[in-house]
């Protein structure tokens, strides 16, 4: 149990690394934020309403999955007792479905959610037992790769890590593949990790999904200078930028900037100026699509054989299951 004196401190701790990472992203030649930070409660709340939209065809095709697949996939972790650490769970409405047909299964494992929103560990560990009465849950709030080495610590049971919802897309090849290696290094031989993966498609499809007609992804990522505002002292005028959203069919890459209207400067914490020119851009985020042969060089670049694919109905998403390689 954390005393009030040292939550504090943590508390203190992560604002000063979101303060460094802000004020790095603005001053580099290329402005960029991290896109991480999206999830304070408002964002929570708004890529909740992104997930529910016309165009976010990608909950929809990874939902599928888990509604009509969950018994193959639960089949593929039968054995010894497990732990079953997601990253970045949101409200586990997919991973629900898994977990359900897993307790039916009676099989023996802990589930682990880890995510750098404590809004979403908290609603899950409020809610999730409701639905799911005698689940075994501890939610972890934090980076995924600090949190998998804590896990690592306090059990040495097999682990099934799922990254579902695409947030490998969240990472360009080579982030992703280093990321990767980086599981793997946190894994031990014949565990499993199953990954989410947007397959390449009609770019029109792609590009809609990230410029909804509603604006809410216009201001999932404006919040973000809201967010900044309020937690780090800066003078954003948010109406000052506009979402701007990008994608290249031939890598893959859909990207999305926000774009300052005016040449304007922002102050930060009183001791800080950024200034900004005519039409600069701020990069915020990257959402990768893959070929399906991309999917299994990623694999093998990062010490992982594939198990089993698992698409959707229409095979615009594929959930890929790898085992970790000695």
């Amino acid at each position: 149990m954390f005393s009030v004196t040292s939550t504090r401190k943590l508390m203190g701790r992560r604002r000063s690394v979101f303060y460094q990472d802000v004020i790095n992203g603005l001053r580099a030649s290329q402005k960029y934020l991290f896109s991480k930070y999206f999830y304070d409660e408002a964002g929570d709340r708004l890529f909740q309403q992104i997930m529910a939209s016309p165009e976010y065809y990608l909950t929809r095709c990874e939902m599928d999955i888990f509604q009509h697949q969950s018994g193959d996939i639960a089949a593929l972790f039968e054995g010894e007792p497990f732990d079953l650490v997601e990253l970045g769970p949101g409200d586990a409405t997919k991973s629900w479905h898994l977990l359900r047909e897993l307790m039916r299964r009676k099989a023996p494992f802990t589930y682990y959610p880890i995510d750098i929103s404590s809004n979403v560990i908290g609603w899950l560990e409020e809610k999730l037992p409701v639905s799911l009465p005698g689940i075994q849950l501890q939610g972890l709030n934090g980076e995924y790769l600090d949190r998998m080495e804590y896990v690592e610590h306090i059990s040495q049971r097999r682990k099934i890590v799922l990254f579902m919802g695409a947030n490998i897309g969240n990472m360009t090849m080579q982030q992703a593949t280093l990321f990767c290696r980086q599981l793997h290094d946190r894994m031990r031989p014949g565990d499993l990790l199953l990954i989410g993966f947007d397959l390449k498609k009609d770019p029109r499809i792609i590009l809609d999904a990230y410029n909804d007609k509603q604006g809410i992804t216009r201001a999932f990522n404006l919040n973000l200078l809201t967010r900044i505002n309020r937690e780090l002292g800066a003078d954003f005028d948010v109406a000052q930028f506009e979402h701007y959203p990008i994608y290249d069919p031939a890598s893959g890459a859909c990207k999305s900037y926000l774009i300052s209207r005016i040449a304007q400067d922002v102050r930060m914490n009183d001791d800080e100026v950024i200034h900004f020119a005519e039409s600069e851009p701020i990069y915020m985020e990257i959402s990768q699509k893959y070929s399906l042969g991309e999917t299994h060089y990623l694999a093998r670049q990062s010490g992982f054989k594939g198990v089993r694919e698992f698409y959707d109905s229409k095979k615009m998403f594929a959930d890929i299951l790898w085992e970790r390689l000695p």
